[in-house]
């Protein structure tokens, strides 16, 4: 049962960057869920009442952080609510920083690729009919950030405590 709940992080994660990249969108119910694991999971491995008030820091601060990126329009609402998410599972701690920075650097190259791509790239006509695609690649259209967020997250994850609780190879 344990294995099957800390397989479930890295299969909501990625779930959310595949419907970032088909839909531009990340399902409220991923974020709720990845919050609801983090509860039923952390007591199971042994986090105490201390840890586990670090990982609920370290989750209102990207909170925090979040909202008021939403609310200047630097990111989008399901970006920040998977972000929280993930952001709880590895807690006030260096795992947290290797999050952000490695979903940074992830964000940076995805970007940078979709700027100078999107103004060159002709699709042929059976890709032109895909339409998640044609989205993606036009000008006017954001980030799937979820895309970065997920890489980072599958990253740091086998390294993070809540993992490595499972002594697994």
């Amino acid at each position: 049962m344990l294995a099957i709940m800390s397989l479930a992080f890295p299969f909501l994660v990625i779930r959310a960057a595949v419907s970032d990249l088909l839909t531009m969108t990340i399902p409220n119910k991923i974020s709720i869920v990845l919050c609801v694991l983090f509860a039923l999971y952390a007591p199971i491995v042994g986090l105490g009442w201390q840890d586990i008030g670090l990982h609920l820091a370290g989750g209102a601060v990207v909170f925090v952080v979040c909202f008021c990126m939403f609310a200047m329009n630097w990111m989008g609402g399901g970006d920040a609510k998977l972000l929280t998410a993930v952001a709880l599972w590895f807690g006030w701690s260096a795992d947290l920083l290797n999050f952000l920075f490695a979903t940074a650097v992830f964000g940076m190259l995805l970007t940078l690729f979709l700027i100078l791509i999107r103004p060159v790239l002709v699709l042929p006509e059976r890709l032109a009919r895909i339409e998640w695609l044609t989205h993606l690649l036009h000008p006017k259209t954001g980030i799937p950030y979820g895309l970065a967020i997920a890489a980072g997250a599958l990253l740091v994850y086998p390294t993070s405590p809540l993992y490595g609780a499972l002594n697994l190879p």
